[in-house]
């Protein structure tokens, strides 16, 4: 399967979705187009939809709810770079939506893309299918305020003050894990998996969501703005308590590539054709973005 082909088929879903709307009125989409369409691994889609592909072979049947989690994913970006949280200025190579378009219209982007992602979900779930009401349930938790807003609090209350290593496990866990997990789990669920697979699911998307902050947090002391396509060092210069100043940057790769080596032996448990998901795997691993 390329994982190249899923990005664009995903991305072609998104403009095609926003070409309908913008037809009627191009002043309400214009800033939430602009975001979704300015780039990104679009890693939480591709994940549903390779987890989704182990157990069916159309994952075209799903590509509404891998659209919907990319424009959760999204909003969420909008508001983060916003002034009031962490003030940036690039995203994704990017001025950031705030930067074009202001404050307001940006904080309506990030609403606007929230709610169409489930406008979408409901009504995929108006045949009444009850995997799919699971799997829509699952994405408004994880992005709810038990999920990624809890995080995100946890992470704003804490700028300026040392946390403990459970706080901030907590934080990430919610704020950057949740999505990442219920893209896989929710792929499953849609794949009609059995319940053995989700639980081991769960915790492959726990591990890897930890993985990929920690990752992000390496990234942010050693990456390159113009690999990376946001600005370096901002965690530092908001004064945060990051996996970096908790265990320091040797122990940090340590801990990715002993997470990813656990995410692999995990899939290597499932009675299927895990070869792509550990791929991706391994990517996020390596990533320089």
């Amino acid at each position: 399967m390329d994982i190249k082909l899923l990005k664009e088929s995903v991305e072609q879903w998104i403009i095609n979705y926003f070409d309908n709307k913008s037809e009627i009125n191009n002043r309400n989409f214009e800033a939430m187009i602009y975001s979704i369409n300015v780039g990104g691994k679009r890693v939480r889609p591709i994940l549903m939809l390779l987890t989704y592909a182990m157990y069916m072979e159309d994952y075209n049947e799903i590509m509404p709810f891998a659209a919907a989690l990319e424009m959760i994913h999204t909003y969420s970006l909008i508001h983060d770079d916003l002034p009031c949280m962490d003030n940036d200025d690039l995203r994704r190579g990017k001025p950031t939506n705030h930067k074009i378009y202001g404050e307001a219209i940006a904080v309506l982007a990030g609403d606007g893309l929230l709610n169409e992602a489930m406008i979408i979900m409901l009504n995929q779930c108006s045949d009444g299918n009850l995997n799919k009401i699971k799997a829509s349930a699952l994405i408004a938790e994880a992005s709810g305020a038990e999920g990624m807003i809890a995080g995100q609090i946890c992470d704003i209350l804490s700028e300026g003050i040392i946390i403990s290593e459970e706080e901030l496990l907590y934080m990430h866990r919610n704020k950057t894990g949740q999505l990442i997990k219920s893209a896989i789990v929710c792929g499953a669920i849609l794949g009609n998996a059995n319940n053995d697979d989700l639980e081991k699911l769960k915790q492959y998307g726990d591990k890897l969501g930890l993985a990929f902050q920690i990752k992000d947090d390496i990234l942010d002391v050693v990456g390159d703005v113009s690999v990376l396509g946001k600005n370096v060092k901002s965690d530092e210069c908001n004064n945060k308590t990051t996996f970096i100043t908790m265990y320091g940057l040797e122990k940090c790769k340590k801990k990715c590539n002993e997470l990813t080596q656990e995410c692999s032996n995990i899939l290597n448990e499932l009675n299927l054709n895990t070869k792509y998901l550990e791929e991706i795997t391994e990517f996020l691993l390596k990533r320089e973005y």
